[in-house]
């Protein structure tokens, strides 16, 4: 029961939640808007109306869930001046610049853009709608990039020094604030994930058309191009993802420390699966390749690294207290990671393959129905991989990397509004749980209704008697 009065839990609770929830959406419309701006692209170049219709429908797709993006992502904000008040004072002279540039720079090109896309068909030529299909996507992209400026700088901080008073972080350098030692490995690699995500969504409603008989010629576009993009990103993964785990090795010792559950100094195995039993500080696992991770890491089989009982003896990382971290849990999310990435790659290949190959798809119920569940691999990855990178970095906020300037650092205790109090958090985490079905549910029903009616034109679906000659009755 003292979870429910614990004002530190309860807040992060209620933030990962937020954020979580947030997530479902923001993958699905950066990596939609890349498969809308490949289907406008085919309907400039074909001038065929199918595609100019199955642009149409992918248009409706990403409307849908960028709208109910930007709603989930403007409660998170607002959750900086309540819940995070000390956090917001603490960062607000960094965080300024990079969120106030997301607004100006990437959301209005996106939401202007998508205008177009909406209400200007039939009022711009073909040529500057297919680019407002491509600046669309271009402005999703620019919009997580400013994102991940202001999170990449809570987990490698540069370009700032503490206050003289020690109450908050001050910029002195803005260019290496923004790019700071995690930006580009995690913002590459965050996108590349959404990629995925975006492609295996598509692959999923062009399998479900294929297993309903319906649209036929649409699904296997929709498959094709799916699986094209799905299997560049996912090889495109691996360099990504090995940049971003790098950089992690050498600013935040203490997330890789529970990645790979090590307490003792130690060259770490790599680990398929395991457990970590904390109580007795190991990995308890049937199968380790010696030296694995350090090579991954480093190139060599024999680099040493700290574990979590000689960092937590350094005066930087003095602040960690061995058995309140939750190791298990970031070790455990990290390796279900890596696990679904194997599902996403061997998907990946089956699609390109078979969809390909004879169009032999079309009969291959067996993988019809793995590409309809599909998606989940993604998803799951993405989701466990912020909590990878959230959870990991406790029990700091704003993490002291290895290259950050000395007392630049916030704790999480210490980053929370002082007014805010249990039942109220209690009492907000319910009512957001209760909008928040509301809205997913809402946000499904218009979704299916666009999947089952399919790429048709806009009046494809009214009955016949409904449509009157132009002109009758004026």
């Amino acid at each position: 029961m003292d979870a429910l009065t614990d004002v530190v839990l309860l807040s992060r609770i209620q933030f990962a939640l937020t954020v979580a929830y947030h997530f479902i959406f923001v993958p699905l419309s950066i990596g939609l808007g890349l498969i809308t701006a490949i289907f406008a692209t085919k309907y400039y170049r074909s001038r065929d109306e199918k595609d100019g219709n199955a642009t149409r429908f992918w248009v409706k797709i990403f409307t849908a869930t960028f709208a109910i993006g930007v709603a989930t992502g403007i409660t998170m904000e607002f959750s900086f001046g309540t819940n995070w008040a000390d956090y917001s004072r603490f960062v607000g002279d960094i965080f300024g610049a990079p969120l106030a540039a997301e607004a100006l720079f990437a959301f209005f090109l996106e939401s202007v853009f998508l205008g177009v896309l909406l209400f200007g068909r039939n009022k711009v030529s073909r040529k500057f709608y297919t680019v407002s299909a491509w600046l669309v996507w271009l402005g999703s992209c620019l919009s997580a990039l400013w994102i991940l400026i202001a999170n990449s700088w809570m987990q490698t901080p540069a370009g700032a020094e503490l206050a003289s008073d020690g109450s908050k972080a001050v910029i002195t350098d803005f260019l290496a604030a923004a790019f700071n030692p995690s930006t580009l490995p995690r913002y590459t690699h965050v996108i590349v994930a959404l990629l995925i995500m975006g492609a295996f969504a598509s692959m999923c409603i062009g399998a479900w058309y294929l297993l309903k008989d319906k649209h036929t010629d649409f699904a296997m576009k929709t498959v094709r191009i799916g699986a094209v993009v799905g299997i560049v990103a996912s090889c495109a993964m691996i360099v990504t993802a090995h940049s971003s785990a790098v950089e992690v090795s050498q600013e935040q010792p203490t997330k890789l420390a529970m990645m790979e559950g090590m307490y003792g100094d130690e060259v770490p195995p790599l680990y398929a699966f395991g457990w970590v039993d904390e109580e007795n500080q190991q990995v308890i696992t049937p199968f380790a390749i010696p030296g694995g991770t350090s090579f991954l890491a480093t190139g060599t089989w024999d680099t040493e690294f700290q574990g979590l009982n000689s960092l937590s003896q350094s005066e930087k990382y003095s602040d960690v207290n061995v058995e309140d971290m939750p190791v298990n849990m970031v070790f455990q999310s990290y390796h279900l990671m890596v696990a679904m990435y194997g599902l996403i790659m061997i998907t990946a290949i089956l699609a390109i393959v078979f969809s390909f190959r004879g169009g032999r798809i079309r009969t291959m119920r067996w993988l019809q129905k793995l590409l309809v569940i599909s998606p989940l691999f993604p998803f799951i990855a993405i989701q466990v991989g912020w909590i990878t990178a959230e959870v990991g970095r406790q029990p700091w906020v704003v993490y002291p990397a290895t290259s950050s300037p000395d007392g630049v650092s916030l704790l999480t205790s210490n980053a929370i509004s002082q007014a805010v109090s249990a039942p109220e958090l209690l009492l907000t985490l319910a009512l957001f749980l209760v909008v928040y079905i509301f809205l997913f549910v809402g946000w499904a029903r218009v979704i299916s209704h666009f999947i089952k009616r399919g790429p048709v034109a806009d009046d494809a679906a009214a009955p016949a008697e409904a449509v009157e000659p132009a002109g009758k009755g004026e």
